[in-house]
């Protein structure tokens, strides 16, 4: 073999192997991404499609680049649906590995134990990384909880995951109910757990408030149950100042103040440590209770009981400077 092809046959191998260096080195290099960023791939979408939107991004330089590298290095590889996050200079391989790992972005929304759905509707609203619109969901229909979203999706598909949710606790709950249960429908069960849940933020007393409530339906005596005052004024919001002597003596479907029996629905949404309480509620004679200054409440079997304790309660208030 002459020198010139052996010289020939040197530079092609040479240049080959630059070619093919450069060809990984590529796919592994750091990426020009500046900052963390998200991108969503929505369904259906292809690996170019991806990497057009990868480009636009500047999260790779070359989207024809990319397929390419990805044919090779990751030819049996499927990008999934949904919105992942690319950490900065994310490289070639690292970002392929993301779309195809399926470990999306998990975003939250939060409904807290006793929150109405009035509330629950402005937060979904105001929640910029879903769509579309939705009706203020039943009240009591919710299951407080944290559920995950997907940037984009409709506010119905979480309110209806909300609502599956709360159905399924009914439908776990309702069958083991105790016979001391006073509740005869599951209505009936989350109307008077809403009003549980809001009398008492200590999970610890939601059995003894339950059972103070059922004692009440059972004797006929009325409930009096203050938030079932303010749902009336204002869907279940804070009132932001007491209440007035002219709201306790108001006559609606709600107020318990002025009618015996529990109000024609729910409050709020309550949990389901709530509805479990209503539906096995203590065991006890109580009648009545009251704060007791510590967060939680004192209770008691008869009115003279009942009059001693709030007036510890009045003293306590007094002493803090609230009368």
């Amino acid at each position: 073999m002459s020198r010139l092809l052996k010289a020939l046959f040197l530079g092609a191998g040479l240049l080959f192997l630059i070619v093919a260096g450069n060809f990984v080195y590529g796919w592994n290099a750091a990426g020009p991404l500046a900052k963390e960023a998200a991108i969503v791939i929505k369904p259906g979408a292809s690996i170019r499609s991806a990497a057009g939107q990868l480009e636009d991004m500047g999260a790779i330089k070359s989207a024809d680049a990319f397929v390419n590298r990805a044919r090779i290095f990751g030819a049996s590889s499927t990008i999934k649906t949904g919105e992942f996050l690319l950490p900065a200079h994310a490289s070639n391989s690292e970002i392929l590995a993301i779309l195809t790992g399926g470990k999306t972005v998990q975003r939250m929304v939060t409904v807290p134990e006793g929150m109405p759905s009035i509330m629950v509707y402005e937060r979904l609203m105001a929640n910029d990384r879903l769509t579309g619109t939705v009706a203020i969901p039943a009240e009591g229909s919710i299951l407080p909880d944290s559920y995950a979203f997907e940037k984009g999706e409709p506010r119905a598909a979480v309110v209806a995951r909300m609502q599956a949710a709360m159905q399924k606790v009914i439908d776990d709950l309702w069958p083991k109910r105790s016979k001391d249960a006073v509740v005869k429908t599951p209505l009936e069960a989350v109307t008077l757990a809403s009003i549980v849940e809001k009398e008492t933020s200590k999970k610890s007393e939601l059995r003894m408030v339950a059972g103070v409530y059922s004692n009440r339906l059972k004797t006929g005596m009325m409930l009096q149950a203050d938030p079932t005052i303010i749902y009336p004024i204002t869907r279940g919001k804070p009132l932001g100042r007491r209440i007035r002597q002219s709201e306790i003596a108001s006559v609606n479907d709600y107020n318990t103040y002025s009618m015996v029996g529990l109000p024609k629905g729910p409050i709020a949404n309550p949990s389901r440590a709530a509805i479990e309480a209503v539906l096995n509620p203590e065991k006890t004679r109580a009648l009545f209770f009251v704060a007791d200054g510590t967060g939680g409440h004192v209770f008691a079997n008869t009115l003279e009981e009942h009059n001693a304790n709030v007036e510890k309660w009045y003293a306590i208030r007094r002493e803090r400077g609230e009368m």
